[in-house]
């Protein structure tokens, strides 16, 4: 199985890709082929809804920035991983900008499957983003859940933490 991970964390050797790192080495032991895009360090921009993907070129956004890259992974793979810390409740701006330009290229027909990896410094932060994942990704792109993961304060980068997500990515 194709996987993509889309890490929204600013921070390469923070904690989101602490675990994003357990669970791509478990994903690829199993024999899946995990690719991981930090779309905090690409320049995408956000949605300008200038609708030119849906009256222009269909599919194809006006805009011109590291998101061409992004399409095509998304369009070939079988299962999207989202990873972000949770900055006052919600995922990264990043992340949430990779995520409204997928409107261009519609709901990714190949993708079967989706998870949600989140950090944070508090316990109780995650609800509004786990709304946003079921409601915008889960229920109206019409996939699969395989799983949510939420990390913070002393877990963070802890061994328990990362043998979990190297469990689940194992798994699949």
């Amino acid at each position: 199985m194709k996987i993509l991970v889309l890490n929204g964390s600013p921070r390469l050797n923070g904690n989101t890709m602490y675990m994003v790192s357990g669970f791509k080495a478990g994903a690829e032991e199993a024999g899946h082929k995990v690719q991981v895009e930090h779309v905090a360090h690409r320049e995408i921009h956000g949605c300008m809804a200038c609708e030119s993907c849906h009256t222009k070129e269909m599919g194809i956004c006006a805009q011109k920035d590291d998101m061409d890259n992004i399409y095509q992974a998304i369009l070939d793979t079988d299962m999207l991983v989202f990873a972000s810390p949770i900055y006052y409740f919600t995922l990264s701006a990043q992340l949430q900008s990779t995520i409204h330009r997928t409107y261009a290229i519609g709901i990714p027909k190949n993708v079967k499957k989706t998870a949600l990896i989140m950090s944070s410094g508090s316990a109780y932060v995650y609800g509004p983003a786990i709304s946003q994942y079921y409601q915008s990704i889960i229920e109206y792109w019409k996939v699969q859940n395989a799983g949510i993961f939420t990390s913070n304060g002393t877990m963070n980068k802890s061994k328990e933490k990362w043998d979990e997500l190297y469990h689940f990515g194992k798994s699949l």
